[in-house]
């Protein structure tokens, strides 16, 4: 069960493994409720709550050689979520802000900024002088895109 709840946070699913009938008698394992702690704390973008658990929990969680090879994979995914939700109100922000929010140093921020932007997650681009994420303002070009798009076709209309 455990496992599944691993497989579950990695795959960004949305279903709760302990929906079903046969895992609720294995809720107050323990172990399943260290995951478990894990697993809404995951599903809240809680990175600081996320972290914890991991330290509370480290003899049930990190002990286990399966779930700590995926450890990694699963904190870069919540910071992934945690960064794109932090940085969503901006159109610039620092990199030593996104680093004190996350608790992760600056050059990880950088690293998480570039595989977004490449993979067309974020749009904008990172000023390396100012340590600032320059973001797009996609909202304004959908608008004047559509404004665009509206005036061409009254003046087709008018042909």
């Amino acid at each position: 069960l455990k496992y599944l709840v691993l497989a579950n946070m990695l795959a960004v699913s949305k279903i709760n493994p302990f929906d079903s009938p046969e895992a609720k008698p294995y809720k107050d394992n323990p172990d399943i409720v260290a995951m478990t702690d894990l697993l809404t704390s995951y599903e809240q973008n809680k990175i600081k709550q996320f972290e914890n658990i991991l330290q509370r929990n480290r003899r049930s969680i990190m002990d286990d050689n399966f779930i700590r090879l995926y450890i990694e994979d699963l904190l870069r995914t919540i910071r992934t979520q945690v960064l794109i939700a932090l940085i969503k109100p901006y159109t610039r922000i620092t990199i030593r802000y996104i680093s004190e929010e996350l608790n992760i140093p600056m050059e990880d921020v950088e690293s998480l900024l570039v595989t977004l932007i490449l993979d067309n997650r974020v749009q904008g681009y990172i000023d390396q002088m100012n340590q600032v994420l320059n973001l797009k303002d996609i909202v304004k070009q959908d608008a004047r895109y559509n404004a665009i798009n509206k005036w061409c076709t009254q003046i087709k209309g008018l042909q």
